[in-house]
């Protein structure tokens, strides 16, 4: 076992990570009937994926392999939690890792630890106020709904897109890749909320073909370079508790970020607990 958990490491070290995530981006927006039906309905019957759920439960309606992976939920298929005080999980997943960020690093698994400053691109500014924060890890599997929500009311204050490798980012990984979330291609969307700075970071993985956000259309994969946005009062963008902030284009992981003492995760979320978007994930101090 290790040592093919050795080897899964090394090939994604050699392969054009980049290249083989845009192919397959190619081809999960196929709109060629029976290869985009073969796709979904194999993917549907290997991982088990609820389709009860779905707004649109036939696979065959769906145009693109892409337009049934982001597919949207019926609107009473996830609560938002509703208490004053309650933040929501995000996404559907499971909690990769979650607690407190140590003088600027955050935990991603045990001997690997990333700096928040690279996390968020190296900008000092945005990285003060969550350095004794907070953080929660939420990686969203194959068969997860790959949207993802506000955790609490928020306006958008600036965005950064951060180009990076395409590792993948399963547990595997997480336990051998040094500072993987870090290396990663990333989209960092920063909101100010009633309990301060918050940070949603959407991270991308190999085979992941794009990150969309509702504001902007699809961010990711944009040249090769850091793009930066700040949001003024000519640009607001606000948004609510449970309101949709983006998906992915195939599947990874968010990254949610809070300052220090105004918020605390609940009992029982631990690495491994299964996630729902919308249920109470933690609440303002």
């Amino acid at each position: 076992m290790k040592a093919l958990k050795t080897l899964f490491i090394i090939v994604q070290y050699l392969l054009p990570q980049h290249l083989i995530s845009r192919l397959v981006g190619q081809l999960a927006e196929a709109r060629i009937f029976w290869l985009k039906n073969l796709l979904i309905e194999r993917f549907i019957s290997h991982y088990g994926v609820n389709m009860s759920e779905a707004e649109e439960e036939d696979p065959r309606v769906y145009r693109s392999f892409n337009e049934f992976f982001t597919r949207a939920l019926k609107p009473d298929a996830r609560s938002i939690c509703g208490g004053e005080k309650e933040i929501a999980c995000p996404a559907d997943g499971a909690i990769s890792q979650l607690g407190k960020i140590e003088e600027g690093r955050i935990f991603q698994a045990k001997g690997h630890d990333y700096s928040l400053y690279t996390l968020l691109g190296g900008n000092n500014e945005d990285a003060l106020p969550f350095k004794n924060g907070r953080f929660a890890t939420v990686y969203l599997s194959p068969k997860d709904y790959h949207r993802v929500h506000m955790p609490m009311d928020g306006k958008l204050i600036a965005t950064h897109y951060i180009p990076g490798q395409l590792f993948s980012v399963n547990q595997t990984t997480a336990e051998n890749v040094d500072r993987l979330f870090a290396r990663n291609e990333r989209l960092v969307c920063l909101f100010e909320t009633t309990a301060g700075p918050m940070a949603v970071i959407l991270v991308g993985a190999m085979i992941v073909a794009g990150i969309e956000t509702v504001w902007a259309g699809q961010i990711a994969p944009p040249p090769k370079t850091v793009q930066s946005r700040r949001f003024d009062q000519q640009q607001t963008v606000e948004l609510k508790k449970g309101d949709e902030l983006g998906r992915f284009k195939l599947g990874s992981t968010v990254i949610l970020l809070f300052g220090d003492e105004v918020m605390e995760w609940l009992p029982g979320f631990d690495a491994g607990t299964q996630t729902r978007m919308g249920e109470a994930l933690a609440t303002l101090s």
